[in-house]
C-alpha cells in the first residue's frame, strides 16, 4: 500500500519536531554539569574545550568514509559554530548570566531571517506570533535580571544568538549530508579555535572531573546535536529555532530541582512568554508546516 505523500510529509515533519523537542531537552542539562561540584570551578574556556573535544572523538568510529565530502557551505558553518561558542563565552565574562544566555537565543528571530534570505522560507503567521511572544519574553528576563549587565557584553551575547542562527540555517541547508560529519566538523572547529587557551592554561583534572567532563561533551553537545541536525532534515529552520527555545526555559528548571540556585522571578515570567508563544503555535496553528522549497 502506497502512503499517500502529504501523510508521509506529516509523519516526517512530527518526526523531525521530537527529535528537535529531544535536542532542546539534553542541550538544558548545561546547567545540571556546569553547577555540578566537580566542574563547577573550571575556567568556562577550559570547559567549552574539553567539551568539544570529547563531543568530537566519541563521533569519530561511527562517520562513514563515504559520507565525509567537502562542500563549500561547510566552511561558513564550522566558522560560524566556533564563534557562536568564543562569543558566548566573551558574553558570559561581560554581562550577567541571564542576558548571556537568553540573548543568544535571539537566534530565533536571526533564524527567520536568515531562512528567508538564504533558503527562501516563507513566513508563516503561527511562527511570526511565536517568535513575538519569544522575544518579548528574553526581553522581560534580561530587562529585569539582576546584576551588572554591560552593553558590550549584550551585544556580543546577541552576535552569538547571529552565529547559532547562522548555524541552523547551515545546518538545514546541509541537510542531504551525513549529521554525523556535520557535527564532527563543528566540534572540531570549536575545540581547536580553544585550543590555545588550553595550551596557556593547562588544566590539572581528577579522574571523577575528566569523567564527568566527558560525560558533558557527549550527553550535552554530541548527541542533541546529532538529534538537531536530523530534525533539520525535515523541519523548517525557523521552526527548529522556536522549538530551541526550550533549552533557555528548562535549563534554570532542571538547577532549580536540583537544589543548586533558584532563578529570579523574571525568568519564569519571561519563560512563561516563551512557552505561551510555542503553546499558541502548535494549538491555535497546529499542522501549519512550511513548505521550504530546497536550496
Amino acid at each position: 500500500m502506497t502512503v499517500p505523500h502529504d501523510e508521509s510529509r506529516s509523519v516526517s515533519v512530527t518526526r523531525g519536531r521530537w527529535l528537535l523537542v529531544a535536542a532542546a531537552l539534553l542541550w538544558s542539562t548545561t546547567g545540571l554539569f556546569v553547577k555540578a561540584a566537580a566542574l563547577r570551578e573550571i575556567p568556562g574556556p577550559t570547559l567549552a574545550c574539553l567539551r568539544a573535544l570529547f563531543a568530537a572523538a566519541c563521533l569519530v568510529p561511527f562517520v562513514r568514509i563515504a559520507s565525509i565530502r567537502f562542500r563549500p557551505s561547510l566552511v561558513p558553518m564550522a566558522g560560524a559554530f566556533a564563534a557562536m561558542n568564543v562569543l558566548f563565552l566573551t558574553a558570559m565574562t561581560l554581562t550577567t548570566a541571564a542576558a548571556a544566555v537568553f540573548l543568544q537565543y535571539t537566534a530565533t528571530p536571526w533564524s527567520f531571517v536568515l531562512g528567508l534570505a538564504v533558503l527562501g522560507e516563507t513566513w508563516r503567521r503561527g511562527n511570526l506570533a511565536a517568535v513575538v511572544l519569544a522575544v518579548s519574553g528574553i526581553a522581560v528576563i534580561v530587562a529585569g535580571s539582576s546584576g551588572q549587565q554591560t552593553a558590550t557584553g549584550n551585544l556580543l551575547a546577541i552576535a552569538s544568538g547571529l552565529a547559532f542562527a547562522a548555524v541552523i540555517v547551515s545546518l538545514r541547508h546541509l541537510r542531504d549530508e551525513s549529521p554525523i560529519f556535520l557535527v564532527l566538523v563543528n566540534q572540531s572547529a570549536s575545540c581547536l579555535v580553544l585550543l590555545p587557551w588550553l595550551a596557556w592554561h593547562p588544566p590539572s583534572l581528577s579522574l571523577e572531573q575528566w569523567l564527568m567532563l566527558a560525560a558533558f561533551g557527549i550527553v550535552q553537545m554530541s548527541i542533541p546535536y546529532l538529534l538537531f541536525a536530523r530534525g533539520l532534515k525535515s523541519v523548517s529552520a525557523q521552526e527548529a529555532s522556536l522549538i530551541a527555545l526550550l533549552e533557555p526555559v528548562l535549563t534554570p528548571a532542571w538547577v532549580m530541582m536540583a537544589g543548586w540556585e533558584t532563578a529570579e522571578t523574571v525568568t519564569w515570567i519571561g519563560g512563561g512568554l516563551i512557552v505561551g508563544g510555542l503553546l499558541l503555535r502548535y494549538t491555535a496553528w497546529a499542522g501549519n508546516d512550511i513548505e521550504t522549497p530546497r536550496p
